[in-house]
């Protein structure tokens, strides 16, 4: 039996992955960052573990007891969890940054360096990054994500190089819109720490959370997590898997675009398809 840790699996991509491999016979470690969300899991069937990603020690426990139980053993790794912070460039603190970037990259890579180990020594291993659209096609009003999705992306690239002729591949699964509670999460970090109420962007935000109310898909083109789960499959089980996975019509045609047209009108393309931030 194949043998996985998952990170974010509460709710959304995290979750749907960690059930579908659950269904095609993997043993699926899955892990949060709440304990209340691995109480679930567990009463789910899942073997569920804390791990918080802002917390060395607590990246560190979790993979020790992974290892533990599954006897110094581990095939794959998903780096999933993670939150979206909003707003203007212009309105983002230091402090925003950071926090964007210890959750988003810093524990994702620490967590990623505890697992190569094990994986060198059995001579194989999977690691998928799940990346996204904004992570090659920046959209307004979404800086802080842009930013650790395009380092997401050149860590991974410079990961894969690294790694050849070990038997470990790193792949690279770009969603675009996909159905979750990611826009309600990103909320309490808005809040946190855009002072919207007095900045010159603030007509763009009230259209924003104005937005969080709508009923059904935010875009056009949104498909559920299964559309993920998919390409993760495909990602963790094929022979020769490919380096990037690009989900949903407006992933693939943005990685098409960005290679062929002008930076100018790439812009324009972005600005329209963000409502000119106003998504």
């Amino acid at each position: 039996m194949k043998q996985i840790l998952i990170t974010g699996c509460s709710s959304g991509i995290g979750a749907r992955v960690a059930q579908g491999l659950k269904a095609r016979g993997w043993r699926v470690f899955a892990t949060a960052r709440h304990p209340d969300d691995v109480a679930r899991l567990k009463r789910e069937g899942f073997e569920s573990l804390v791990l918080d990603l802002d917390d060395s020690e607590s990246i560190r426990t979790a993979v020790q007891e992974v290892l533990a139980l599954s006897g110094g053993r581990l095939d794959a790794l998903f780096n999933n969890g993670g939150f979206g912070q909003v707003g203007a460039v212009e309105d983002l603190t230091r402090n925003a940054l950071r926090e964007q970037f210890e959750t988003n990259l810093f524990g994702w890579v620490e967590l990623t360096n505890l697992v190569i180990p094990v994986m060198r020594q059995q001579g194989h291993g999977r690691i998928v990054m799940n990346s996204s659209v904004l992570g090659y096609a920046a959209f307004a009003y979404r800086g802080a994500y842009n930013a650790v999705k395009f380092a997401l992306e050149g860590i991974s690239d410079t990961l894969r190089q690294e790694l050849h002729g070990t038997g470990i591949h790193v792949v690279l699964v770009e969603p675009g819109p996909i159905t979750s509670r990611f826009r309600e999460n990103c909320v309490p970090h808005f809040e946190k720490h855009i002072d919207w109420q007095h900045s010159a962007h603030r007509p763009q935000y009230e259209k924003q959370r104005a937005r969080l109310d709508t009923v059904g898909p935010a875009v056009p083109f949104t498909l559920p997590p299964e559309a993920v789960l998919k390409k993760v499959v495909h990602a963790l089980e094929a022979p020769s898997p490919r380096p990037r996975y690009p989900v949903t019509v407006p992933a693939i045609v943005f990685w098409w675009l960005r290679r062929f047209l002008p930076v100018r009108i790439m812009d324009w393309l972005l600005r329209q398809a963000s409502g000119g931030g106003n998504r």
